[in-house]
């Protein structure tokens, strides 16, 4: 089986299945690239091939693997996620674009030629089960149908170390959201449930369907990687179901609003911009040189708030003011995608800059 070696990965094609061994020597590889280390893809799974030439850096090219619905993980809770790093996508120099473009040729008709792919297919595409995952806040881990999340970092607030362990049947998980590292180095992976709506905080340090992930190693990637499994492992369970069913039927996976479904995706972009509502503070912690976002530390009874230092209140005051210009960017970009109405926009927006 000959590869084709690009930019971040080689692949080979023996017919059957599209092999991927990600590149994993240098620093500037991509962490979730190594984490995921290889992968095996049917070419039953693959839909169409995109293969541009001449649209990648110094006129090479760029070609990507579209899979059929419900087939890819990956770009299902990776919306947000760098295209460097997305998992079936490869570039490389102009001197190899016309091995590429045969590959792609013939993936594209063996593609076409594929029989439909079966349930599990997803799961061959994740990491195997089980699957244990630790960041500063807690861990998580998924095996067989249950997902448990333990709080017992060192940044768990005290709220979730009270609470101390939640614990999910992948029948109960309607949707996965995953959000990349923000500009106070927090991002986390939420769990969307049928009661996840009513019981959520606003805050994700509260949130006791989220698992935060700072900026320490490749925790972010971790928690990513968890996500796309959970949601694998719930599509297959899914399709699985929908097999034993008579024609007519509806599974229950069916019945709810799904990412395929434009409820799911205001939902999700409500909760998104929840979440850049919450308030942002910052802690100085022994021993370290940048601050970083945590709890808030609870005052003794009948003590106030300690005399801010001259001249922190405007400091202080400058950097909220271009956190709140962030958020509204960010609100921008979910307007542009359509997941935000032009009335939810500049209502928003509104909020935000009443703050300043």
């Amino acid at each position: 089986m000959d590869e084709l070696r690009g930019d971040q990965a080689a692949w080979g094609f023996d017919g059957e299945s599209v092999s991927i061994r990600y590149e994993t020597k240098g620093w500037f590889r991509s962490p979730l690239l190594k984490l995921l280390g290889n992968l095996e893809v049917p070419v039953a799974a693959v839909r169409d091939v995109d293969f541009r030439p001449g649209a990648g850096r110094r006129n090479g090219w760029v070609m990507n693997l579209r899979l059929h619905e419900r087939m890819d993980p990956y770009a299902a809770v990776g919306a947000m996620l760098d295209e460097r790093a997305q998992p079936f996508r490869l570039t490389g120099p102009a001197k190899t674009e016309l091995v590429a473009e045969y590959l792609a040729d013939q993936l594209r008709f063996a593609a076409s030629q594929a029989e439909e792919p079966a349930p599990s297919t997803p799961t061959r595409l994740v990491p195997g089960l089980p699957l244990h995952v630790m960041t500063c806040e807690g861990t998580a881990r998924l095996e067989g149908d249950r997902l448990t999340l333990v709080w017992a970092g060192t940044y768990a607030s005290g709220y979730k170390k009270k609470k101390q362990r939640r614990e999910y049947s992948l029948a109960d998980i309607n949707g996965v959201e995953w959000a990349p590292l923000d500009d106070w180095g927090w991002g986390f992976v939420r769990f969307v449930t049928d009661g996840s709506g009513q019981e959520a905080s606003g805050k994700p340090k509260n949130d006791l369907n989220i698992l935060r992930a700072g900026e320490e190693g490749n925790e972010i990637h971790q928690v990513f990687l968890l996500a796309a499994t959970v949601t694998a492992h719930r599509w297959a369970r899914g399709a699985a179901a929908g097999l034993a069913l008579g024609p007519g039927d509806v599974t229950e996976e069916d019945a709810r609003p799904g990412p395929d479904d434009p409820e799911w995706w205001k939902h999700a972009a409500r909760s998104a911009m929840e979440t850049v509502r919450a308030p942002r503070l910052t802690l100085n912690l022994p021993g370290g040189g940048n601050p970083r976002v945590d709890d808030e530390p609870e005052a003794p009874a009948g003590v106030g708030p300690a005399p801010a230092p001259e001249g922190a209140a405007t400091g202080a005051a400058g950097a909220d003011t271009a956190w709140i210009f962030e958020q509204i960017e960010r609100l921008g970009d979910l307007h542009a995608k359509g997941l935000l109405t032009d009335e939810e926009f500049g209502q928003k927006k509104a909020e935000l800059l009443d703050r300043i």
